[in-house]
């Protein structure tokens, strides 16, 4: 069986910071970050995608893990194709004028090929240290596939190399049964990680939940299933508990699954007041309980003769 590391998306979101989950001595950044790397093997960072962080800051998370820790770290939104608040670039790189939010498209130029630049040299300390598990590209719901969107994912890939790359598309239009098969296999071709979702179903940006190994490592997220998810604010869609009969469901298909990949990251995305914590805290202990069943059953003999 490969390894199986479990986490979640943020350590520092303001409803967990309000939860209570971290004990009064975690009063700065790095001993909340600490605290979280005691509990958790791994962590999704999801702040890269609102804005590209200096690399004091990243080496801080550096600083603050133990050697084994990993950072799945998100890229910015504009890479994706998400329209990207300007007062969320560098100021050195902001139009002199024209819309609020803006596209790459709207940008000075050379300023994409900076934002990159700077983007590479902020995740330098994590993958110095042997810390950085993938780049995530997360794509718009809008996002439909195509020739050239398929493009697109590859030359977004090839700025992130030689890091590994996860992709997660959000448009059913990717996994239809004309169009799965296909998906997987670019993804194989380019050696990009297909990022597996669990959640809510029947909306324009739902994906089936597909375990399929297409690189290192597998990635799996948990976004809940919030009755919320087609009309609810940010915290109504992520709103979410895993009740015990669905962990006990997930902990055997990932069970089953990671004798595929060598690694496998879990990530629950349902952050709300800790609840990812503690979502992601059982299934840890529910796939623990598994290997280790798995462990005590007596391999059987071979047949005499």
């Amino acid at each position: 069986m490969g390894v199986i590391r479990v986490g979640t998306s943020s350590w520092a979101d303001q409803s967990l910071l309000r939860s209570g989950w971290y004990p009064r001595s975690a009063s700065t950044p790095a001993r909340r970050l600490g605290f979280y790397a005691s509990r958790f093997p791994l962590v999704e960072v999801d702040t890269s995608y609102y804005a590209v962080p200096v690399p004091e800051t990243t080496q801080g998370w550096v600083d603050a893990t133990p050697d084994d820790f990993t950072f799945d770290v998100k890229a910015f939104r504009l890479f994706t194709g998400h329209p990207t608040p300007v007062a969320a670039l560098p100021r050195d790189l902001r139009p002199a004028a024209g819309p609020s939010r803006v596209r790459r498209r709207d940008l000075p130029e050379g300023a994409y090929d900076e934002l990159w630049a700077r983007f590479r040299t902020a995740l330098e300390p994590i993958a110095a240290a042997g810390k950085l598990g993938v780049v995530l590209l997360q794509f718009p719901p809008w996002l439909v596939r195509s020739p050239a969107a398929e493009r697109r994912i590859v030359e977004l890939a090839q700025r992130c190399r030689p890091w590994r790359v996860g992709v997660e598309v959000r448009h059913g239009s990717w996994f239809t049964d004309d169009a799965e098969a296909d998906t997987l296999d670019l993804l194989r071709a380019n050696d990009l990680s297909l990022v597996c979702v669990d959640m809510p179903q029947g909306h324009p940006s739902s994906v089936p939940p597909i375990l399929a190994r297409t690189a290192e490592p597998a990635i799996v997220r948990f976004h809940g299933h919030s009755d919320a998810w087609g009309g609810g604010d940010k915290e109504d869609k992520f709103r979410y508990e895993y009740a015990e009969d669905e962990l006990r469901h997930w902990a055997k298909l990932l069970a089953e699954f990671a004798g595929q990949p060598d690694d496998l990251h879990v990530l629950f995305n349902n952050c709300c007041a800790g609840q990812a914590q503690r979502d992601a805290t059982r299934l840890a202990q529910l796939l623990a309980e598994r290997m280790a069943d798995d462990r005590a059953v007596p391999a059987r003999a071979a047949p005499a003769g």
